[in-house]
């Protein structure tokens, strides 16, 4: 039998257990058992002091005489000091309450059970909750979600199907899913259908418009790619929270689709909500994606609202180095108090594409002083920098050390990256080499990598080999057939020219056409070979034919090796004048004044041909161009171009 004192604590009562017994009934106590229960009541109202003052070690100490004792206190006092053990990841401690609270008889409360459940799951110890879940004399819906929502934010694919497994045995005990479970247990759906299936189960409880829950499911229908299923939940009902307005920009965002990212954006600002990091994050990240460098730019000044937020601060570094901005770029980067891997991988990898290759080293080096441990992405940035500049020795160096000094195993990437310079720097037989000594399958990517480097050496054989392997990864690729049809021409191959449009026609695959970008007072105009859909192409080509001309006499022949041999086919080949980069580069000339910038985004590497024009423009218009393609950026200036020619 069970004493139970009561011990004032002000304001609240509490209630402890002892094994000791008591005397009953109208009996006086012992003077030995009046004194001992004294002497419990004051251990227990120092451990519920400590606790709710956060007093771990004295708290532990007096634990350990309520052990001895045999007593207990309250499930509330446990449960506080349970949470000063996670917020401390004192889960040794945590562990000691456990067993306290499971010993000697004591019952503990299910809220007490879940509070340590919490601890486990919290401190990643699966096996260990489980087997406190499976001990369980009951559950309640909080327990069964804190199990399911540790297994779904696993990143392992069993875990996560044994989240979908507890939610059934949830439902099979009775126990109805609130919004938490519903909106943790979306994130572990690995099919399409099986998502389909909980959405309908949300839609039956009557959840469907509960924040967490759209929030969760915009999220994952945007992961699947189904943003219009995603779109379809988010216009279901007047959507009055930020956080379900941040899930649906972000799954355009994410999924490339940045036009409808910046409408739902626009959308959300005249609804008159606030905009926040997350918003920020995605929107900037739309910006990226479709190079609106003077969007991003009106962000920063949100931005600056969150000084110190390092995702957001590292969205804004890579939308100023993907749109070509590098003054932009190092003035953020060299403002940002915190710095982790992240941050100088993406101005790493910014100055590399951007053609500054020995920046891009000498910042690695810099990036190593200050122990921040490189990642797959920093090497790939330092290789492509090599293979952008021609320095094989270097890239050799960082490429063999990169498991010795920083244990990262090279991925295809890498392989890729070095396939790139060996095949630029003219070593052919030595990319082929290491293709074949490759510790993974190469893929069409590391393939391609080779049949450029065959078309700027006019090696045919090995031009013919790579295609061959290429399309075996990827039968529709049509670049792989353009560029081989391409390396024929240069050689007046005619029959294997014909022989590879035949095989075109014969599997249905179409030329994509060349497309280039720029935007004009906050609009974005696009220009395609052969589309005279522009309100001012007659005004724009009457220009061309103007500088053209001008070219002309300080000394431009158009490369006509670039009419059948354009590296991605642009759409007429039997054209150079009205490239689509050409009537971009036009359109700036007229629509700026001459100390603004011209930037031009392409879905085709320049050719030839438009990489020379862009050059001489720059030099007879006194004018900053830059060109960003699939693979890097251009950057021309006076006659130059960042890339010294070597792209």
């Amino acid at each position: 039998m069970r004493a139970v004192v009561r011990v004032r604590v002000i304001p609240v009562l509490r209630l402890y257990h002892s094994s000791s017994v008591l005397p009953s009934g109208n009996d006086e106590p012992t003077p030995d058992s009046a004194a001992a229960a004294a002497q419990n009541s004051v251990i227990i109202h120092n451990f519920i002091n400590y606790s709710y003052q956060g007093d771990l070690p004295r708290a532990m100490e007096t634990l350990e005489s309520m052990q001895k004792r045999n007593i207990f206190a309250h499930s509330v006092s446990y449960s506080q000091l349970i949470n000063c053990c996670v917020a401390r990841r004192a889960i040794q401690h945590g562990k000691r309450i456990h067993l306290h609270v499971f010993s000697g008889g004591y019952v503990p409360k299910t809220f007490l059970i879940n509070n340590l459940l919490n601890m486990y799951v919290k401190d990643k110890l699966l096996h260990e909750a489980q087997v406190l879940f499976d001990q369980m004399p009951q559950r309640n819906v909080i327990s069964w979600t804190t199990m399911i929502s540790a297994y779904a934010a696993s990143s392992n694919v069993d875990l996560k199907r044994r989240a979908l497994e507890l939610l059934i045995l949830m439902l099979r005990d009775g126990v109805t899913p609130n919004m938490f479970t519903y909106s943790s247990v979306l994130r572990a759906c690995n099919e399409l259908q099986l998502l389909r299936q909980i959405h309908c189960s949300i839609n039956k409880v009557g959840l469907e418009s509960d924040v967490y829950v759209r929030s969760a499911l915009i999220d994952v229908y945007s992961r699947w790619g189904e943003c219009q299923n995603a779109l379809c939940v988010f216009c279901e009902m007047i959507t009055g929270d930020r956080v379900v307005w941040n899930s649906i920009i972000g799954g355009f965002a994410q999924n490339s689709d940045g036009d409808q990212a910046l409408h739902l954006y626009k959308r959300m600002k005249k609804a008159g909500f606030q905009v926040d990091q997350s918003t920020l994050t995605s929107v900037l990240s739309a910006c990226t994606r479709l190079a609106l460098l003077e969007l991003g730019g009106q962000l920063h000044v949100h931005v600056l609202k969150y000084d110190q937020d390092l995702i957001l601060n590292n969205a804004l570094l890579d939308m100023y180095c993907k749109c070509g901005s590098l003054k932009d770029s190092d003035c953020v980067f060299s403002r940002m108090v915190d710095k982790d891997v992240v941050s100088w991988s993406t101005m790493i990898m910014g100055l590399a594409q951007n053609g500054f290759s020995r920046r891009a080293l000498e910042l690695f080096e810099a990036m190593k002083v200050s122990k921040i441990k490189p990642n797959h992405i920093t090497i790939l940035g330092v290789l492509f920098a090599c293979s952008h500049a021609g320095l094989v020795d270097d890239g050799l160096y960082y490429f063999h050390s990169m498991k010795k000094l920083f244990g990262i195993d090279p991925g295809r990437e890498h392989y890729g990256c070095m396939v790139d310079l060996l095949g630029r720097a003219g070593k052919l037989d030595a990319a082929v080499k290491l293709i074949h000594e490759m510790e993974c399958e190469p893929d069409a990517v590391t393939w391609r990598a080779l049949l450029g480097a065959c078309r700027v050496h006019r090696n045919m054989e090995l031009a013919a080999y790579a295609a061959k392997q290429i399309i075996n990864h990827d039968p529709n690729d049509a670049g792989t057939y353009i560029l081989l049809s391409n390396i024929y021409a240069n050689s007046q191959r005619w029959d294997e020219i014909t022989r590879v449009r035949n095989a075109m026609r014969h599997r249905g695959i179409k030329k994509e056409p060349g497309c280039s970008w720029i935007e004009v007072n906050k609009c974005v105009h696009a220009f395609i070979l052969g589309d005279n859909s522009h309100p001012k192409i007659t005004e724009i080509k009457k220009e061309l034919k103007q500088i053209i001309h001008r070219l002309k006499e300080i000394g431009y022949v158009p490369d006509t090796n670039f009419v059948l041999q354009d590296l991605e086919g642009e759409q007429m080949e039997d054209s150079l004048l009205y490239h689509s980069e050409k009537l971009a580069i036009v359109f700036g000339v007229m629509s700026f004044s001459s100390g603004k910038t011209i930037r031009i985004r392409k879905n085709l590497r320049i050719c030839g041909d438009c990489h020379i024009f862009a050059k001489l423009v720059s030099k007879i218009e006194s004018r900053s161009i830059v060109i960003r393609d699939p693979i890097r950026y251009h950057h021309f200036e006076d006659g130059c171009c960042s890339c010294w020619d070597y792209w």
